[in-house]
């Protein structure tokens, strides 16, 4: 294995790694916590995958980087530019619709508590935690993928 592909495997895997844990394990977890309000939940919410989506971009473009120097198999690369393509669709188009609306549940709150919680949860986390799916398995099939061709 050159050390193209050794990068962009170990990018991968720890990309998924990220995703699972904040996505799937953090995100739904918060607001189960005692003590969390909903205008804490989203403050603690937005800051976590805004960081999230800023090192998924990063590592992105390691990855990307380490395909054109090194270019994986076919199966590889359709799954890590699909991967590559839903973060994009991601952060260009579901969260600023998702920081609209947790602005909007913010701005409703009073004495220090939104109602978010009386409300459905917004078209846009469906869509958001859909992407988040299909990323997670493009990420598998891909790093298994480039795993698989050594």
């Amino acid at each position: 294995m050159s050390t193209g592909s050794a990068i962009a495997v170990a990018v991968t895997f720890v990309w998924l790694g990220m995703v699972m844990a904040i996505s799937f394990l953090e995100a739904p977890l918060k607001f189960r916590a005692p003590g969390i309000t909903i205008p804490l939940g989203l403050g603690i919410g937005r800051l976590v995958f805004r960081a999230l989506n800023t090192v998924e971009v990063l590592m992105a473009v390691v990855v990307g980087f380490a395909m054109l120097t090194d270019p994986p198999n076919a199966t590889a690369t359709v799954a890590l530019l699909v991967a590559i393509l839903v973060l994009v669709a991601q952060v260009v188009g579901v969260r600023p619709q998702l920081t609209r609306r947790s602005d909007a549940v913010l701005a409703r709150r009073s004495d220090g508590v939104a109602t978010g919680f009386d409300e459905p949860r917004s078209h846009a986390h469906y869509v958001y935690v859909g992407l988040e799916l299909v990323k997670v398995i493009a990420l598998l099939v891909g790093g298994i993928a480039m795993l698989a061709s050594v």
